[in-house]
């Protein structure tokens, strides 16, 4: 049953810098959002990531490339909260948020790449999670099969094998294959940066709007 067809909206989020968005992102988000019959998939820029390096263009011009890159590609979408907030972006604080604003029987997916999941142990309020939601993540081919041990006791009690049986609105974890494409925000800065062609490894709206703006064409 859809959820449309229960009355619940299912709703799903993916986080990232987004510096910039690529094909790989919607793709994986395309093929989430079809396999778990979501009704909209949250693109949520980050402001400042906790775990990762400083974003190398603004968060306004970061946001404006996701807007452009969903236009026409529902139910992708994009949310800005984290920008707003003007510090680290934690994303307990996202979900904690999207669940007062969705209600508490709204099922909630994350996704999160294999790398990001094996890194939750060092995640602000990591444990608190999946209070508020599902936890999908995106496996890939060359990735390593075993989890690390601080994660062995919660993949035990909470995964499930079938996503589809993610029916309540939070609290299991499920791995879903992705299409491998090789493709990665830092390939696409340093082709731009050495002047090469980055087409078709993002969209054509977002590629005008970094040639538009000169965007990550300093050396790196």
């Amino acid at each position: 049953m859809s959820g449309q067809a229960s009355g619940l909206r299912r709703t799903g989020v993916l986080g990232g810098t987004f510096d910039p968005v690529h094909i790989g992102h919607l793709r994986s988000a395309l093929e989430v959002a079809d396999l778990l019959a979501l009704d909209e998939l949250r693109l949520v820029p980050n402001f400042r990531p906790p775990h990762r390096d400083t974003p190398q263009v603004a968060p306004q011009q970061r946001l404006r490339m996701v807007e452009l890159a969903v236009q026409g590609a529902a139910p992708l979408r994009v949310d800005g909260r984290e920008l707003l907030r003007d510090k680290p972006s934690y994303t307990v604080d996202t979900l904690e948020s999207m669940r007062a604003e969705l209600g508490e029987q709204a099922p909630l997916f994350l996704l999160l790449g294999w790398d990001a999941f094996c890194g939750l142990p060092g995640w602000h309020r990591w444990e608190a999670l999946l209070q508020h939601c599902h936890i999908i993540v995106l496996q890939r081919p060359d990735a390593d099969v075993e989890a690390p041990e601080a994660l062995r006791d919660l993949l035990a009690a909470r995964q499930v094998t079938d996503p589809h049986a993610l029916t309540g609105p939070a609290g299991n974890i499920t791995f879903v294959w992705q299409t491998p494409l090789a493709v990665s925000a830092t390939q696409i800065r340093q082709s731009l940066a050495n002047g090469q062609s980055v087409r078709f490894l993002v969209p054509d709206a977002v590629l005008a709007y970094i040639e538009a703006n000169g965007l990550y064409r300093k050396p790196l």
